[in-house]
């Protein structure tokens, strides 16, 4: 598929024909979900925890002693039922990662990629430099260009001056190409490619 190539003043800078086994497959929502579950949890914390009755701090004698009394046979009052006690079965401080098979990963930034295209939600740009770091220059260029809420992906390497202006632009993303993942892809109303990053997608799912 062909797609119109625009420059970061908004004019046009020729076409480029985009891979359909990269940015032309028919969107599958249980792919994409499955990847961005997969990202999700792999970025939870998981440091909820509760202290068992082998950590609060109580003394570890008996309580009283074992028979006459008419009551219950207990020993500690660090035991969960006592106020003061441990927790029976809380969290645990533990990894909520899994994994996932690299070939169901790559899958799904296809067809993220895709659904983006499909969207009419994919923009291709020439060149994503900036002459000096000016946020005012750069946020009226994206705004010329129609975008409030995107991500920006560049080549291997992003320009510095381009990043850093585009650092304080609220829901403006930029990313190296390396750095490109599902969740991030819809988490952004717009995409946007450099023709560089264009190559290495096609290039690395080639």
């Amino acid at each position: 598929m062909d797609l119109t190539v625009k420059t970061l003043e908004g004019k046009d800078a020729g076409t480029i024909s985009l891979s359909d086994t990269v940015f032309g497959l028919e969107p599958r929502e249980d792919i994409i979900a499955r990847v961005v579950r997969w990202q999700l949890a792999k970025k939870q914390q998981g440091t909820h925890k509760t202290k068992g009755r082998s950590e609060v701090s109580r003394t570890g004698s008996k309580m009283y002693k074992q028979k006459g009394t008419g009551r219950a046979r207990h020993h500690s009052a660090r035991a969960p039922q006592f106020r003061g006690g441990g927790k029976a079965h809380g969290p645990v401080v533990r990894s909520h990662a899994f994994d996932l098979p690299k070939k169901v990963r790559a899958l799904g930034l296809r067809h993220a990629l895709s659904a983006k295209l499909r969207a009419e939600s994919l923009i291709v740009v020439d060149d994503l430099a900036a002459a000096e770091a000016r946020t005012k220059l750069l946020a009226g260029n994206l705004e010329t260009l129609g975008l409030t809420n995107a991500l920006i992906i560049g080549g291997s390497e992003v320009d510095a001056n381009f990043a850093l202006a585009a650092k304080n632009i609220p829901n403006v993303d930029v990313l190296p190409v390396q750095g490109i993942n599902v969740y991030d892809i819809l988490r952004r109303g717009t995409l946007v490619l450099s023709k560089a990053a264009v190559e290495a997608l096609e290039e690395r799912f080639k």
